[in-house]
């Protein structure tokens, strides 16, 4: 399998899964979650795989300090439908990397180590996420827009003829090359991630 070098130059996201420690899925229930996981989840990698990847790293930043992350005891609210526009392939990202789910999640081991009830969509708050430590009850409001990263402008006539099957195997490969450059100065360039991710605590 081969993809794009920066994929795993991408710091992985570490937190500590009380499940797994149970169970003994991952010695002492450590967790690492990589940009590459959440690449294979999605099926692609793009400004927003990205754009969520950025939101939880940052969010769990703001809640945790440099304590690790407990896996599983977060709450994720979605200021929008799921339906609408990418805020359901957006939830998927943060859910998986924070093992948190809807009504469908795993309900636990006769009351513990619940996942399920964790997500809402159309959800009454302020930004475009909401995380909430089940624990503390502390919350942080995120928002992203990868606006700052530009598009190159050869990028879009690309895709227009890639998607027409009328690109040669040189514009494709162009294509491919400033689609994921793109996403790669989105995620390795930490002086524009203050621009990327708005946060605020309630």
């Amino acid at each position: 399998m081969h993809y794009p070098d920066f994929y795993t130059q991408v710091p992985p996201i570490k937190l500590y899964d009380p499940l797994s420690d149970f169970l003994g899925t991952f010695e002492k229930g450590e967790v690492e979650i990589s940009y590459l996981d959440c690449v294979k989840l999605a099926g692609h990698s793009c400004p927003t795989v990205a754009g969520a990847y950025l939101m939880v790293q940052e969010g769990l930043r703001a809640l945790y300090g440099e304590e690790r992350p407990v896996r599983g005891s977060m709450k994720v609210e979605m200021k929008r439908n799921e339906s609408e526009g990418v805020t359901g392939v957006t939830c998927n990202i943060i859910s998986f990397i924070l093992g948190a789910s809807g009504i469908t999640g795993f309900k636990g081991i006769q009351g513990n180590f619940s996942r399920n009830d964790l997500v809402f969509y159309s959800a009454p708050v302020p930004t475009e996420l909401r995380l909430t430590r089940l624990d503390t009850k502390q919350s942080v409001n995120l928002s992203y827009d990868p606006s700052p990263v530009k598009t190159d402008e050869k990028m879009m006539p690309l895709m227009g003829k890639n998607l027409q099957g009328l690109a040669s195997q040189e514009e494709q490969k162009m294509f491919h090359t400033l689609w994921q450059a793109r996403v790669e100065k989105i995620l390795l360039n930490r002086e524009l991630h203050s621009q990327l991710v708005t946060i605020t605590k309630d």
